[in-house]
């Protein structure tokens, strides 16, 4: 079933995406190297660069959104980053998580019959995420276990650090998730993209500005998923919901 792939992914797309892979597991692996900067810096470089190339992984494997071996592709990634963590190849372990994770919420996606669904997740998830940030297991592991957190999380190197800022699993999977409607369900695929990657980076600079030790995620990916479709949305519920046509007074004749 894997022999597919090729034929799914254009040789230009399947290109772009390994070398996309490759540079995010040579920054992961080098960034500790590089010299030192500013706090400043760091939220500008993780925001305007680490965040749109992580998630550009999400856009180049679009294509296979419909693939039929999306899931047990996804739990083979699973498997292997687990081997990457176990033989100490941190770079590898997190890109590996990154695509993973991504597959598995285009898998998912296929569990919704009607765009309204992925609108009620869109609308549910930002006040779920809110509660488990503030209230939640999110808040028990980051401060109870903050080393599961991080062992889970998809990282973004800092330079001249060995820290790193982080999102979590369900952040990667709804993103990716949200990313595969768009084009099932006729919206604006670049924008939604493009939405939801802004959301994620203001919800970052919100981190910086306001200095928290973190902010929900999954509110500006909702977002970032409705705002650039809204009228569409708007018309596909309206339609939905609109009574069938009874025909004209011939017709019923």
């Amino acid at each position: 079933m894997v022999g597919r792939a090729p034929a799914i992914l254009t040789r230009r797309r399947s290109a772009a995406l390994a070398g996309l892979l490759a540079a995010l597991v040579a920054w992961d692996a080098l960034a500790s190297a590089l010299p030192d900067v500013s706090e400043r810096f760091d939220v500008a470089l993780v925001a305007a660069v680490l965040i749109p190339a992580a998630f550009a992984v999400s856009w180049l494997l679009l294509p296979l959104a419909d693939a039929r071996f999306l899931l047990p592709l996804g739990l083979g990634l699973v498997a292997l980053s687990i081997l990457f963590d176990l033989a100490g190849l941190g770079a590898a372990f997190n890109v590996a998580k990154l695509v993973a994770l991504t597959l598995l919420g285009f898998w998912f996606l296929r569990l919704f019959e009607e765009l309204s669904w992925v609108v009620l997740v869109a609308a549910l998830i930002p006040w779920a995420d809110i509660f488990s940030v503030y209230r939640g297991p999110t808040r028990e592991v980051v401060e109870e276990r903050p080393g599961v957190f991080e062992r889970i999380a998809v990282e973004f190197s800092i330079p001249g650090e060995h820290g790193a800022a982080r999102i979590g699993p369900p952040d990667v999977f709804f993103f990716a998730l949200f990313l595969a409607a768009a084009p099932r369900f006729g919206l604006r695929a670049g924008a939604t993209w493009l939405g939801m990657t802004l959301g994620l980076a203001l919800t970052l600079l919100a981190t910086y500005l306001f200095d928290v030790a973190g902010l929900p995620a999954l509110p500006g990916i909702a977002l970032g998923f409705v705002l650039p479709n809204i009228d569409l949305l708007w018309r596909a519920l309206r339609e939905r919901s609109a009574p069938p046509s009874s025909g004209s007074a011939d017709d019923r004749r």
